[in-house]
């Protein structure tokens, strides 16, 4: 799919061997606005299953008044890897999907300075939906644990 299919810039990060840039071709969506440069890599999980890793890099603006990740930036974060898992795992149109339900239970808090990484795990896809599961972490502390459900597009 080519970037105007898919809404998404998908390049090698010159700056960051083996990650690729996760970006929106309209640079003034939410992700671009709201998140700030985000990265993306493959990787293969004990046992062989495929996951993807999403990458932040919070800064003061993601903070909230403890100065942690605000937990509504931590909540983008993991919707924003459900699409970036299925779109890398399946091939599937993530522009055209919706997110059904997502649960998520906060462990801890994420720092801002470092890079918060979500990592996805597509645990089973039908006709019409996708189920993942994943974690939040930051620098080998769990952060948050997640799943959620996506419903495909239909046809557009």
């Amino acid at each position: 799919m080519s970037e105007s299919e898919t809404g998404f810039v998908h390049e090698p990060a010159a700056d960051h061997p083996g990650w690729h840039s996760w970006d929106m071709a309209d640079n003034t969506r939410f992700n671009a606005q709201a998140m700030g440069r985000l990265l993306v890599r493959e990787e293969t999980l004990p046992g062989g299953m495929r996951s993807v890793r999403l990458r932040m890099f919070p800064e003061r603006r993601h903070s909230n008044l403890l100065d942690a990740v605000h937990g509504g930036v931590t909540l983008a974060l993991i919707d924003i890897s459900l699409f970036s898992g299925i779109r890398l795992i399946l091939g599937a149109d993530a522009a055209g999907s919706v997110t059904l339900d997502l649960s998520t239970q906060f462990i801890g808090a994420g720092r801002i300075g470092e890079p918060l990484d979500a990592i996805s795990e597509v645990l089973r896809e039908t006709r019409r939906l996708v189920f993942v599961r994943g974690t939040i972490e930051q620098d080998g502390h769990l952060v948050a644990s997640y799943h959620g459900t996506v419903r495909k597009p239909s046809g557009r």
